[in-house]
């Protein structure tokens, strides 16, 4: 990292947030492992013929439905990694879902974006107010957003739409579209090699296809944010200001930083890329606002973030796996999921075979015995109840977080109270 070298500037060793514990996958070893989950997922999908867990539809549902939980997610890290526990993601992006479609009926689109990202952003000044002004629980503060955001949309939806064409107490009236776009002949291409159904090919074609074909404006900018909040907050002095508020805030105000302001910058960013992700659903997922419409999206976002060990990459790897999850229920969701009971099953034996090698054999036997029973249901088995693919996005999110626990490190302040000058 580039560093100032003035000396009174912060970016001194003394103040660099200290490292995740642990080994870290490099860029190759995580690829290789994408690779081998994909090719696990085309080995399952020419062994049950569910050939729409990989099709292009599939895969561009999954990107829609990804982009809201990254958007919570991202909201989630900046606020984390200044130190503030942000649980009112939820409420932020229903702020964002109604402000978004009321501005957006009237003025149009990309104004509900603007109106949307404020809103959020008022739900993140309320939580920044509660934690770091007069240090409330930061769970506390998030629960009551989520509470108020409710019963304030609720309040002002019948005063703001019943009386327009297509609004009632429980909806506004619709809005015009921000536009899509498909790559013309690459999404064509892309298609028709998925649907040769070739091993691992036609599977990667899937993927790809679902990135270029009838992409939303909006979806292009939320990507772009995550390679953006890995540069400001890993290579700007900046960055580095605001993650060790939330690594050691003590340490930072002794060298000049104003821990406060950093914290109330990273809360009110929060809410404002969750307002995003709420304007998402309310303009581009759906056309107008639907009381309900967020749907615990935010609290999946924060399990995405921290599934993704409070890092950007990781964070879209967690959005991506349960925004697919999210899909099945849209596109041949008993027939899809029965076949990921497959792949499921496969997964757990190779980490029981993991585990040996490890020489943890009495976690290798668990999951060696629960990968038994998912094959076994599989095999008995030629579709699964709809309550269970309705759930489906929920237990993975409970299965991954399980999993990955060991491996994450939250920064070392986070949810902490901080009063200024208390390190005098």
């Amino acid at each position: 990292m580039t560093a100032p070298t003035s000396a009174t500037d912060v970016n001194q060793p003394t103040l660099q947030p200290a490292a995740p514990t642990g080994r870290r996958l490099s860029w190759p070893v995580l690829l290789l492992v994408i690779a081998g989950a994909l090719a696990l997922t085309s080995i399952v999908r020419l062994i049950t013929g569910a050939d729409g867990i990989t099709n292009v539809s599939q895969m561009s549902t999954a990107l829609q439905l990804a982009v809201p939980i990254g958007l919570a997610g991202l909201g989630g890290l900046w606020a984390e990694r200044a130190g503030v526990v942000n649980i009112g993601l939820e409420g932020m992006m229903i702020f964002g879902t109604w402000f978004g479609a009321w501005a957006g009926f009237q003025w149009g689109p990309w104004t509900g974006v603007v109106f949307g990202i404020i809103g959020g952003c008022i739900g993140g000044i309320l939580h920044a107010i509660a934690t770091v002004t007069f240090r409330v629980n930061h769970i506390v503060s998030g629960v009551a957003i989520n509470i108020l955001a409710l019963g304030i949309t609720r309040y002002l939806a019948p005063l703001a739409f019943e009386g327009h064409a297509g609004g009632s107490a429980k909806q506004s009236p619709a809005v015009d579209s921000l536009g899509h776009f498909t790559v013309p002949g690459l999404s064509d291409g892309l298609r028709d090699l998925n649907n040769q159904g070739w091993f691992f090919i036609s599977d990667i074609a899937g993927l790809l296809g679902g990135l270029v074909t009838n992409v939303s404006w909006l979806t292009l900018i939320a990507i772009a944010l995550i390679p953006g909040t890995w540069w400001i907050l890993w290579r700007t002095a900046f960055g580095l200001r605001l993650r060790s508020c939330g690594e050691n805030p003590v340490a930072a105000e002794s060298l000049g930083v104003n821990v406060y302001k950093y914290k109330y910058i990273a809360v009110i960013i929060s809410g404002g890329l969750a307002g995003l992700g709420g304007v998402f659903l309310s303009i581009v997922a759906n056309p107008f606002y639907l009381e309900g419409q967020v749907s615990g999206r935010g609290y999946i976002g924060l399990a995405a973030m921290i599934f993704g060990n409070w890092m950007p990459g990781g964070l879209a790897l967690g959005a991506g796996l349960f925004g697919y999850t999210d899909s099945l229920n849209l596109r041949g969701g008993s027939t899809n999921v029965h076949a990921l009971l497959l792949l499921g099953a496969l997964l757990l034996i190779i980490g029981a075979i993991w585990l040996v090698i490890r020489k943890k054999y009495a976690p290798s036997m668990i999951t060696a015995v629960v990968g038994a029973l998912v094959y076994t249901w599989y095999a008995t088995t030629n579709e699964v109840p709809n309550q269970v693919v309705s759930a489906t996005p929920y237990v993975v999110t409970l299965v991954v977080l399980t999993l990955s626990a060991q491996r994450l490190r939250m920064p070392k302040a986070d949810g902490l109270p901080y009063k200024k000058g208390q390190g005098k």
